[in-house]
């Protein structure tokens, strides 16, 4: 798209009230972590959710969500297929194994168009879409024909970690996409031990950085093992509840309540909004 072509109707997508980008400026801070146990604690809260693998180069979601089966087709709909609640869409679902995608911009856009309306969503409350890494065309493909309701940028508390994260910030501020907040990942680790607190990746940096950008700080996750051996189990840790005692997923909980709310506030800036049938 070159800057003197008009920008492409942000039609809504049907059935869908609310659209979340879940996105990072760099690899390896567990955005597609954040995104999928986001997705199965909104369903843990009562609300209809779905999570779209924008990740194309990376999907991971089949095996963090424990299912890897070819969705199917009724006429032109793809079906999404479902697990823990949550109605699911991606590319490991179609391109299963080890073998890499190389794809260009016009190629990732048409992937993009075909998961957003191709796919018979149904009626979702929110609909998480785990953003590849980066800035580059499926951020933008996505959001130049999508009403993105509001972005999530993960970070780790590191330096290197939040110099990218802000340029992610800035990305979505140029493209007029509101900023739900920022998630600070791998915060720190809960010594087994000694039951101390230590500070892998420093400290603080990301409710510092969110402070200085003026947007909201979403969460503080802790770098927990049960968080890794659940996604590698396809068991998200956010399937668990904490009642008398405190769990690995109730900061999960806490960040779907916290989305939810910054997702109805910006909702309430752009009034209601209408649907179309397909």
């Amino acid at each position: 798209m070159t800057a003197n072509q008009p920008m492409p109707p942000k039609l809504p997508i049907a059935g869908v009230k609310h659209l979340i980008a879940v996105g990072s400026g760099k690899g390896g801070v567990g955005k597609t972590t954040v995104s999928v146990n986001l997705a199965v604690a909104l369903v843990s809260l009562g609300h209809k959710a779905g999570l779209m693998d924008a990740d194309v180069y990376g999907p991971n979601v089949p095996l963090m969500m424990g299912i890897n089966r070819t969705p199917l087709a009724y006429g032109e709909r793809i079906q999404p297929l479902e697990q823990y609640g949550v109605k699911l869409m991606s590319m490991g679902f179609l391109n299963p194994g080890d073998k890499p995608l190389v794809w260009r911009g016009p190629m990732l856009h048409s992937v993009i168009q075909q998961f957003l309306r191709g796919v018979d969503w149904g009626e979702l409350d929110y609909l998480v879409i785990d953003l590849p890494p980066g800035t580059g065309d499926v951020q933008l493909s996505l959001i130049q024909s999508a009403p993105i309701t509001g972005a999530i940028v993960v970070t780790t508390p590191s330096d290197v970690s939040l110099e990218d994260a802000r340029k992610a910030v800035h990305m979505f501020h140029q493209v007029k996409v509101p900023i739900l907040g920022i998630v600070e990942n791998m915060s720190f680790l809960n010594c087994p031990h000694c039951h101390e607190r230590i500070d892998v990746f420093s400290y603080g940096g990301g409710r510092k950085t969110a402070e200085q950008m003026g947007v909201n700080f979403l969460a503080e996750l802790p770098l927990d093992p049960q968080v890794r051996i659940g996604g590698d189990t396809g068991k998200p840790v956010a399937l668990r509840k904490g009642h008398d005692s405190p769990t690995a997923g109730d900061p999960f909980l806490q960040l779907a309540r916290n989305t939810v709310a910054r997702t109805s506030e910006e909702a309430a800036k752009v009034g209601p909004t209408f649907e179309i049938s397909e």
